[in-house]
């Protein structure tokens, strides 16, 4: 129904030569290449041309032959130093807040930072609390040598010194600290103190961004004995954890308020020496704080 006939073919036109190649015409020349393995795994791609033999001949710089060859190598110093070589310095405030809790107003704060290169730096911590109008309650600073094992993380291994009005304490620390995938900011290390107790840390964080100023950053933190420390009011296994979350707003990347919430519980005989003490093995806060860097 409503078909077009086929135009007809015009007379002597020879259909019988379609598809074939026509006489006297070579087509070896278009042979596909050899199928040479490559690392871009390229089917048919036809080797490479070796470099010629005066290519790998002369001296290492050849610029040595045109310019004077002491300043070309303090030219390649320079260049090292600042393509390969640089060196940065940085101090994170990532918390200065006061809490508030109950019947207890207090601060806290938690900085480090860093001066080296891309792979072996010098790395600081510090860290503690306090009571308003009172001593301070704990307090830390770490220093420590870290080297890059993989492009985002570090192994860290020093020092740390503590604080506390119940005995200070000397450890060595060994731990590791990167960027996990999912952009999870994680810090882990065990202590070894002058005393011989074995104590762990883990800390875990994460940025989510709810619009380009606001920004919410979730926090736990665990804290792990291997025996009993009475001194220090530490029981062995599980002693503490700490989850919390606060919103800041970033007036500048490098300035910004926030506030948040922190729970803190602690477990086993770590509670039961709080509760011998007089104090509640749970703790909420509210806190209000200032992180900075440069």
């Amino acid at each position: 129904m409503g078909q077009t006939p086929a135009p007809a073919m015009p007379a002597g036109h020879d259909m019988s030569t379609m598809g074939q190649t026509p006489a006297g015409y070579d087509m070896s020349a278009m042979a596909m290449p050899p199928d040479v393995p490559t690392s871009a795994d390229n089917p048919g791609r036809p080797p490479e041309t070796p470099a010629p033999a005066g290519a790998t001949s002369g001296p290492t710089n050849a610029a040595d032959l045109l310019f004077d060859p002491a300043e070309m190598a303090a030219a390649r110093a320079q260049l090292r130093v600042e393509h390969g070589n640089v060196r940065t310095t940085a101090v994170i405030l990532d918390q200065l807040e006061a809490t508030f809790g109950d019947d207890e107003e207090g601060y806290a704060w938690n900085a480090q930072g860093w001066s080296g290169g891309d792979i072996n730096r010098f790395w600081w911590k510090s860290e503690g609390e306090g009571a308003f109008g009172g001593e301070v309650e704990e307090a830390e600073i770490q220093a420590l040598y870290s080297r890059a094992f993989r492009p985002f993380f570090d192994f860290q291994t020093g020092l740390r010194q503590t604080y506390r009005p119940e005995g200070d304490r000397t450890d060595l620390v060994v731990g590791i600290q990167g960027l996990a995938p999912y952009w999870f900011e994680v810090d882990g290390a065990v202590f070894l103190s002058n005393k011989g107790e074995l104590t762990a840390r883990g800390e875990a964080e994460y940025d989510q961004r709810i619009t380009n100023r606001w920004i919410v950053q979730p926090r736990a933190e665990v804290v792990l004995s291997a025996e009993d420390i009475p001194e220090l009011r530490i029981g062995s296994g599980l002693s503490s954890l700490q989850v919390g979350a606060r919103l800041r707003y970033e007036f500048r990347k490098e300035f910004a308020p926030y506030v948040g919430v922190e729970w803190t519980r602690s477990f086993g005989n770590t509670a039961d020496f709080l509760e011998a003490d007089g104090r509640s093995a749970e703790d909420t806060r509210l806190v209000v704080g200032i992180r900075a860097w440069f």
